[in-house]
């Protein structure tokens, strides 16, 4: 079960996850200077960490390294989301607290999803939702890495 990234951590994926595409240091370091100072060293470790806590890979180019990530942020924030459930003294009843949180839009994206498992799920069998589809903002990768 994937722990919660850091808030540096956190700035970096958001990166890697919306370029979806291989990244260098720089290019992350380039992007969060807009926001904050911030040096060379703290971006390549932040990415080293990354690499090594299995949330990206990396190959060498040049004398650099590029980082791609190793699942999407769909699979991260579900993942996160069924360790908080699962932690429950009541899950029926942090459900339910869950839902009433939820916007209206957010409520009618759950039903989506609902119905999205239910058809992809065979009659008696699992919930084929054990790893994310394709969906139609590029492609889901496997569920994120276990921490």
């Amino acid at each position: 079960m994937p722990r919660q990234l850091g808030e540096l951590e956190d700035a970096v994926m958001t990166r890697v996850w919306q370029w979806n595409r291989p990244v260098t240091v720089r290019e992350v370091l380039e992007d969060l200077q807009q926001e904050r100072s911030i040096a060379y060293t703290t971006v390549m470790t932040v990415l080293d960490n990354l690499h090594q806590k299995g949330w990206v890979r990396r190959e060498v180019e040049g004398r650099a390294y590029r980082y791609t990530a190793v699942s999407t942020r769909a699979a991260y924030s579900a993942a996160l989301m069924n360790e908080a459930w699962a932690q429950s003294d009541n899950p029926a009843a942090a459900l339910v607290a869950f839902f009433g949180m939820m916007s209206p839009e957010q409520r009618e994206a759950l039903n989506d999803a609902v119905r999205i498992v239910q058809r992809d799920t065979p009659e008696g069998g699992p919930a084929a939702a054990a790893g994310p589809a394709e969906s139609s903002e590029g492609g889901e990768a496997p569920a994120g890495p276990g921490r």
